[in-house]
């Protein structure tokens, strides 16, 4: 990449993003530089985090410390595994769960650590259960008190359970 790539639309997939220290990395074909990601581009887009592997699509410039995303336009999930992302959705119809509608909500609380969360649907009092897998499935690698959402959910072993998340700016255009 050249000066000429100020502004210059790219696809690359993450290296790796810590929602901790606000920043992480995308790396692109052919090319050994890693592009900086920093976390208020990707608020930008609605989102606060990306999970490690997913594809994006962004614009770059040249600045005196490297290259650095200015832009997210569209971000895709890491590749999926085989098989279901939970125990719990063995059995029901993938259909059925590509199926649900997308509800807006709030995450409560989300521990990365423990490895799961569980948010709000506006209008609703139960909460839904939110496991990391279906987090990174989604493309996101953490979630925040407080932030708003698009939810598909569905009526698990276990009482209501998301089946996918979406930033709720971008789930808008779903």
């Amino acid at each position: 990449m050249a000066t000429a790539d100020v502004g210059r639309r790219v696809r690359g997939k993450v290296k790796w993003f810590d929602p901790g220290k606000g920043f992480g990395f995308v790396v692109i074909d052919n090319d050994d530089r890693d592009i900086l990601l920093h976390a208020n581009v990707l608020r930008n887009f609605g989102q606060s985090s990306v999970a490690d592997g997913a594809l994006v699509d962004i614009t770059i410039q040249e600045t005196p410390r490297g290259f650095q995303a200015i832009t997210v336009h569209d971000i895709e999930p890491p590749a999926e595994t085989e098989g279901p992302p939970l125990a719990d959705f063995e059995g029901m119809d993938p259909e059925e769960l590509r199926a649900a509608p997308l509800e807006p909500g709030r995450v409560k609380w989300f521990d990365k650590n423990k490895g799961f969360g569980f948010a709000n649907v506006f209008g609703r009092p139960e909460d839904v259960f939110i496991h990391i897998e279906v987090l990174r499935r989604s493309g996101l690698a953490d979630l925040q008190p407080g932030e708003a959402i698009g939810l598909r959910v569905v009526e698990g072993k276990r009482g209501r359970m998301a089946t996918e998340i979406a930033a709720w700016e971008s789930a808008l255009s779903l």
